[in-house]
């Protein structure tokens, strides 16, 4: 699989690195031309000395082979252009940007060309709220521009879910239970499942749905 990582400040090399090492074809763009000399001498990376921003640059690195583009610059506006030049002049199957400001998050949808977008202060926030909300969704992850979401719920003593076995929660087709956790350990649900008070409830939801979800695990609002 061939990768195009857009800006080798920490992130992208960080990501670069890793994917490199896992085995991924991967070329790392920089227009700056210290930052990329500083690098050069990283044997495990592949720089590209061009601007992400422009076509022949993208054309010239390799961007019409990619099967990923990652725009992962400091920039927000250059992230845009990245991924709109990737999806719509070289029809790459998958981009994914990086949003530095998550004020800007609404922007990085699929009519700039993101497929997924990843913010890393939406990320820190919804862990702090993971690890402090009890009887509350928090949105984990956001899956197919945002058409879907992993969101979790810690159950509450006044939960109406309640040792109700997981078959008889009457969950909309929109939504299902993937996962529990119990006592810092992991559990499968099945049918017959019974939930508890504290049990964190994983649910892959569209956001449509996620207002009888809360009714199900939370009760009215």
């Amino acid at each position: 699989m061939k990768v195009i990582v857009a800006g080798a400040g920490s992130v992208g090399v960080a990501i670069a690195s890793d994917l490199t090492a896992k085995g991924y074809d991967v070329v790392l763009m920089e227009q700056d031309q210290a930052t990329a000399e500083r690098l050069s001498s990283t044997p495990e990376l592949t720089l590209f000395l061009g601007d992400a921003c422009e076509v022949a640059s993208l054309q010239s690195a390799g961007v019409g082979q990619a099967d990923v583009v990652v725009a992962a610059t400091g920039d927000d506006e250059d992230n845009l252009v990245i991924s709109l030049l990737a999806k719509q002049e070289f029809a790459v199957p998958r981009v994914v940007a990086r949003v530095n400001n998550s004020k800007n998050q609404w922007l990085f949808n699929e009519s700039w060309g993101v497929d997924v977008s990843v913010s890393t202060p939406q990320q820190l926030t919804a862990l702090v709220e993971e690890a402090v909300s009890v009887g509350s969704i928090v949105r984990l992850l956001a899956f197919e521009r945002g058409a879907a979401n992993l969101i979790e719920v810690t159950l509450a003593d006044d939960s109406p879910a309640l040792s109700a076995p997981v078959a008889d929660l009457e969950f909309p087709r929109e939504a299902t239970i993937v996962a529990i956790v119990r006592d810092h350990r992991l559990i499968v649900p099945k049918g017959d499942t019974l939930l508890a008070v504290g049990d964190e409830v994983l649910v892959l939801v569209t956001e449509e749905a996620e207002e009888v979800v809360q009714r199900i695990l939370i009760g009215p609002r």
